[in-house]
């Protein structure tokens, strides 16, 4: 019974998406912006939720959100298909869509690029996006992968000369550092997958790029005014297995911090 309880709770975790939501205070956010929220998606690894992600995207398309953050590993290097980020794409084009690449992506010199140009989304590799709403705009900034080193965050906010709020995209969370002495508002990454496997109060195991009990492996985590979350993502790479760790979609509140 022991055994047959294990496997019942191993397939939850591997296959019963979660719903994490966050509420995060932003210096000098616009009025505009107030409850502005945004839908973090990262590290599917070409996982398949059913016929064209609709299990997925019945989740959802349930929730309400602004906009949508894509953190890269939506292929894997395994499994190039990219039919799977696609049909995600396609039942999300009614938002507008931001997509930073992964070490997958790159696994595969990036060749899902162009079918993400042809649907509209915004690729920010080292570049920066003007959203404005009303009278007011925000900044969507975004780096190519931190983890292959191929970020450049001084080329990403070049230009932005306002102090209006800056939100950046990232794949792996070892940005961090950099976007706190940027002064950067809000840091959206994934590549951890939480760990994939995590202990209570422990948390993660291990973490690609940081080892043992990693420092940066899930959730929120603070550095002056900076926020960074890290979302457990979507999928599995290694091994196809989660523990106390189930797959997430991510909704980010923007609140001011008056």
């Amino acid at each position: 019974m022991g055994g047959i309880g294990m496997v019942s709770y191993l397939y939850f975790d591997l296959h019963s998406i979660a719903i994490k939501q966050y509420t995060v205070t932003i210096n000098n956010l616009p009025k505009d912006f107030e409850g502005f929220t945004i839908l973090h998606l990262t590290d599917l690894h070409a996982k398949e939720y059913g016929y064209d992600q609709n299990r997925l995207l019945g989740l959802i398309n349930s929730q309400k959100f602004d906009m949508v953050a894509l953190t890269g590993d939506f292929i894997d290097k395994n499994n190039i298909n990219g039919e799977p980020l696609l049909s995600l794409v396609r039942g999300l084009i009614s938002k507008p869509i931001f997509f930073v690449p992964g070490n997958h992506e790159w696994s595969t010199e990036f060749g899902i690029r162009a079918s993400l140009d042809n649907y509209g989304v915004r690729v920010l590799e080292n570049k920066k996006y003007k959203y404005s709403k009303g009278n007011s705009h925000i900044w969507i900034t975004g780096v190519d992968d931190p983890y292959l080193r191929r970020d450049k965050l001084d080329e990403a906010l070049y230009g932005i000369s306002d102090s209006q709020p800056k939100v950046l995209l990232a794949h792996a969370p070892n940005i961090f550092p950099s976007a706190a002495k940027q002064d950067v508002g809000l840091v959206l990454v994934g590549h951890t997958h939480g760990g994939q496997v995590r202990l209570p109060i422990v948390g993660a195991i291990v973490a690609p790029g940081q080892g043992l009990f990693p420092k940066y492996d899930y959730g929120l985590f603070t550095s002056g005014s900076t926020k960074m979350i890290i979302n457990g993502g979507l999928g599995e790479s290694v091994l196809p297995i989660r523990f106390y760790n189930r797959p997430e979609i991510v909704l980010v509140k923007l609140v001011s911090s008056g």
